[in-house]
């Protein structure tokens, strides 16, 4: 038992003196805030509004880290939907949503994929989908080429409300929104550390890039 504590503290203490990088240090973090209480969902006019509907070309991907050196863990959700919907030429955040089906949750590891999907993490049984629902679009102002996208985040059984700077561009036959942040996936309940001499960091690097076409709404 002596010896397997020791082994852990040297680990750690290996990983320590190799200074590995985290990637969430590479992007901005997500404002989280408790999200505000549950209301109908608030359609923009129909007069005004144009809807886009998100193409199978985009991409939802994440990058999760361990305190090991080559510990970068790239993966992907291949399965969602969702609208957009425009009004003056600008993204509304009235019905604009994405929802996302957990279970196509993909990594290059199998075995990790289906850690992923059981209770350590989504509890994909219990929590088959995430949604992420447009509550407000503002200026950046440290930053003119990107705005400050907000909306509620329902993962895991838990909603936050979260802020991210996003490249958002909209013309007749598209909109097109791309982020990069991370979050702390603790607030959504996905607190699971790993191993003592195999720690997995809790922040997640979180990266969108959407496309959506004019269409009928599909999202719930």
């Amino acid at each position: 038992m002596k010896k397997h504590i020791t082994h852990a503290f040297l680990s750690l203490a290996i990983v320590a003196m190799v200074g590995c990088s985290n990637p969430a240090d590479k992007v901005d973090a997500a404002k989280v805030n408790e999200a505000k209480p549950s209301a109908p969902d608030t359609p923009a006019p129909a007069s005004a509004a144009k809807a886009y509907v998100i193409s199978a070309d985009s991409k939802v991907e994440f990058l999760a880290s361990k305190f090991l050196p080559g510990g970068e863990t790239p993966g992907s959700f291949q399965k969602f939907e969702g609208v957009l919907n425009v009004v003056d030429g600008k993204l509304s955040p009235a019905g604009s949503k994405i929802v996302i089906d957990v279970g196509s949750i993909t990594t290059e590891k199998p075995k990790l994929t289906a850690h992923l999907k059981n209770e350590d993490f989504f509890d994909v049984p219990k929590f088959p989908t995430a949604t992420f629902a447009a509550t407000g679009v503002a200026p950046m102002p440290e930053d003119a080429a990107k705005q400050n996208l907000t909306g509620d985040l329902t993962m895991h059984g838990v909603t936050k409300s979260i802020t991210f700077p996003a490249t958002i561009n909209v013309t007749d036959e598209a909109v097109m929104v791309k982020a990069e942040f991370h979050i702390d996936r603790y607030d959504w309940g996905m607190e699971y550390k790993g191993q003592a001499d195999n720690m997995i960091r809790k922040e997640v690097v979180l990266k969108m890039d959407v496309t959506a076409k004019p269409g009928e709404a599909k999202a719930n």
